[in-house]
């Protein structure tokens, strides 16, 4: 890679060994990836995992003292607020689990990040411009700056995305080229798109679909932002996809001959209705009796949050019911007077968790319901199954205790 005088600065330890341990990753992951130099960014979101080899990492940075640059949002963990006072939690929870927790947290505020812990920055504290060079890990974080917004970014990990917040810098390569943002395959949706949860099924057809950036025709109506947000959530679970267009909706695709680059499409793949329902049979649960039901992965929106008060409103859930979300959207929700009637059904609003925690452990060998096969695929490893339907079939399924 060429390296501007500054950036051999860096790397040679000049501005502090923290600095110089960020750029030996990047230039060493450009130099794999055959970039040609570093570009800056502007934006960064680190998506913490509270796992050892993360925190580890950024503790290795703050002792080298590094400060980050560019302050980048963060993922969930999950909330002490919430979970050291839940009694089912607390038994299922080791001081080694509270501890990590505290030491994530501390590292990350030395290190200078904005503590979100929301994995949904891109629909509210953290939205780039179209053009505009970012560094962003998170499943379902990179998806939608690429495709929705029109931004730049690879697919960083957490550990990349923490040295691109450290730098200010990135190795040019891949989704930041023209050249390599333009689809290969074009997807012919026959399937009905006309709720948010097709736009989960549809993102979860990775197998079918194949690599490459696809090209999807055949939606007519606009898609909500949650449902562009479930799209890209699962295209990166199902797919690994950083990018996809949607004719006449995402920016850099107002026609499929833009979408395509004036070239023709290395294969074509029809999504029927058929599909949709052949993926949800194959990773859901068998239906029946469920134990408890739990969204919010990604994170919820205000809107949904609503659409769940609004179905169990003077009602009593037969199962618990949570819904994971944003300290901002929590308090939305209690300004709203929406947790008041889901606390008065039986459910309750948790900030700041993502579901791949060991604050669930007290659900292990329990099956709940949740409308998100990305929710569903990460707890399997922890022994906790979910059948997978609609967001109204799941949380009236709640109110029963069963599913059909």
């Amino acid at each position: 890679m060429e390296l501007t005088q500054m950036e051999q600065e860096m790397l040679a330890g000049k501005h502090g060994e923290g600095v110089a341990l960020a750029m030996k990753v990047q230039v060493a992951t450009g130099e794999a990836f055959g970039a040609a130099r570093m570009v800056p960014i502007t934006r960064a979101h680190v998506a913490l995992s509270n796992q050892d080899a993360d925190t580890w990492f950024a503790e290795k940075m703050a002792k080298a003292g590094a400060k980050c640059k560019i302050a980048p949002t963060v993922n969930p963990g999950f909330s002490l607020k919430y979970f050291c006072g839940h009694c089912q939690s607390q038994k299922a929870m080791t001081a080694e689990d509270v501890d990590m927790m505290h030491r994530t947290h501390n590292v990350y505020k030395q290190l200078g990040a904005v503590l979100t812990y929301n994995c949904t920055p891109y629909l509210g504290s953290n939205i780039p411009q179209f053009k505009e060079v970012i560094g962003f890990s998170e499943s379902s974080a990179t998806p939608y700056v690429n495709a929705v917004w029109g931004a730049r970014s690879n697919r960083e990990s957490s550990l990349s995305a923490l040295c691109a917040a450290i730098t200010g810098l990135v190795p040019e390569y891949g989704l930041l080229l023209d050249e390599n943002r333009k689809g290969d395959i074009l997807v012919e949706v026959q399937a009905d798109m006309d709720k948010d949860f097709a736009y989960q099924m549809l993102g979860y057809m990775g197998k079918k679909i194949g690599p490459g950036i696809p090209v999807f025709v055949g939606i007519a109506k606009r898609p909500t932002p949650e449902a562009l947000m479930n799209l890209g959530a699962q295209l990166n679970t199902s797919g690994a996809y950083g990018m996809y267009h949607i004719v006449g909706v995402t920016p850099e695709a107002p026609t499929l001959e833009a979408a395509f680059g004036g070239k023709e499409p290395a294969r074509k793949v029809v999504i029927t209705n058929q599909d949709l329902k052949e993926i949800r049979d194959t990773i859901s649960h068998a239906p029946g009796r469920i134990d408890f039901a739990l969204f919010g992965c990604p994170h919820f929106s205000i809107n949904q949050i609503k659409q769940v008060a609004d179905i169990v409103q003077g009602q009593k859930l037969a199962v618990d019911l949570w819904i994971m979300t944003s300290a901002n959207n929590k308090y939305l929700a209690e300004r709203m007077g929406l947790k008041e009637i889901l606390n008065a059904a039986g459910a309750d609003i948790v900030e700041e968790t993502c579901m791949d925690q060991p604050c669930w452990h007290f659900l292990k060998g329990k099956v709940g319901i949740t409308d998100s096969p990305k929710l569903a695929y990460y707890p399997k490893k922890r022994g906790i199954n979910f059948v997978i339907r609609d967001l109204e079939t799941s949380v009236q399924a709640a109110l029963k205790g069963e599913v059909e």
